[in-house]
């Protein structure tokens, strides 16, 4: 799947939000998105590194603490 594929995809998911929300204003909308990406995104990345922190953190642009710490937040270690 390519940028482009996946921007599509966000793109046709947050159309479908407008729609559902019939009219009602959204809150915090940013906040929303970013923190619902981010677990599946820290899920899939940390699979695919076999658990190994320095290498998803690499992979993802992250410092090793900034991981572990959104990893924390997520509630995806102890």
């Amino acid at each position: 799947m390519s940028r482009r594929q996946i921007e599509d995809c966000v793109r046709d998911s947050l159309e479908q939000y407008f729609k559902d929300l019939r009219g009602t204003p959204p809150h915090a909308l940013h906040d929303m998105v970013l923190h619902t990406v981010e677990r599946p995104l820290l899920e899939v990345v940390m699979r695919h590194a076999e658990g190994n922190q320095s290498k998803a953190a690499d992979w993802l642009g992250l410092n090793r603490n900034t991981l572990r710490r959104k990893l924390l937040d997520h509630k995806l270690i102890k």
